[in-house]
């Protein structure tokens, strides 16, 4: 299994009971898999099942639905439903977002819009608000930011870097690997890098990071899961997704990070004051008499 499943201090695992028995469903036993694919294929019914009733569906032994749930590391069948629950309450779960050679395109369009909606109220729900607002904090007060990402973070951090200017604040946002290196060796204090990784184990942006925290400034990191990049940041934000390893590949954590780039900038323009709401205003206005009147 490539996938690393989270586990607190009794062992046990965390986060949606779906997405850790799609994770670890080709390692169960043949008769557990059973199981699996039972809760998986409806997991309302399965909630409201009873272990003998669950049994039935699998075609397996009633031990068998109790050591299922020990192996998908859950105290016991009562403790798998209570997390069912839970992750039913989020939503449509992934496990029903998977694409198949025969869905139509109305069958497209409705798992993709489920499986955003569900990741993004999980990321919302799970994102450390204290955090959030240190980072509003920091970046109110800054001197200039520096946006660091690559790839699709790359695209994040250029959007950013487009939002903050309107804040009387110097803002750059480097494309290139070898720019962003040198832009964060000549960071001081008082500046703030944020440095954004979906997967937070991109080297050269954790070296970004480590340079300009080495320099002095203050890094915020917008990351989606807990990684070694956090170790550099000084205002982390785990801005974490539901998991798809199918073929498709939406974009959910880059819309995910752009959300949450529209909290920080908001915060930070709802704290400069009156005046410069009216500038924004103004701004806004001359942006819209640059658009072409429609005309028959």
């Amino acid at each position: 299994m490539t996938d690393t499943l989270a586990t607190n201090s009794t062992g046990k695992t965390t986060g949606n009971i779906l997405e850790v028995v799609r994770k670890m469903l080709p390692l169960l036993r043949k008769s557990d898999r059973k199981v699996a694919e039972v809760m998986l294929a409806d997991p309302q019914r399965f909630m409201n099942a009873t272990v003998a009733e669950t049994a039935a569906l699998a075609e397996v032994s009633q031990p068998t639905v109790i050591r299922f749930a020990a192996a998908v590391g859950c105290s016991g069948f009562q403790d798998l439903k209570l997390r069912l629950a839970q992750a039913l309450a989020l939503g449509t779960p992934a496990t029903h977002s998977v694409i198949l050679d025969s869905d139509t395109v109305d069958d497209v369009l409705g798992k993709i819009f489920d499986y955003t909606l569900t990741s993004l109220d999980w990321a919302r729900r799970h994102i450390d608000r204290n955090h959030l607002a240190e980072a509003v904090e920091v970046l109110t007060n800054a001197t200039a930011i520096e946006f660091f990402g690559l790839g699709s973070s790359g695209v994040v951090s250029h959007d950013a870097q487009q939002r903050f200017p309107l804040f009387g604040v110097p803002c750059g946002a480097q494309a290139d690997s070898h720019q962003q290196i040198m832009a964060a060796s000549m960071m001081q204090p008082g500046q703030v890098a944020v440095v954004i990784s979906n997967t937070g184990m991109t080297r050269s942006v954790i070296e970004v990071a480590r340079l300009a925290r080495e320099n002095g400034a203050t890094v915020i990191g917008i990351v989606g899961a807990e990684t070694s990049l956090l170790d550099y940041c000084d205002v982390p934000l785990v801005v974490e997704t539901l998991d798809n390893t199918n073929l498709y590949t939406p974009t959910i954590s880059r819309i995910a990070a752009l959300v949450v780039v529209d909290v920080l900038s908001t915060c930070v323009a709802m704290r400069r004051g009156g005046d410069h709401q009216k500038r924004i205003a103004v701004m806004k206005r001359r942006l819209a008499e640059m658009r072409a009147t429609r005309t028959f």
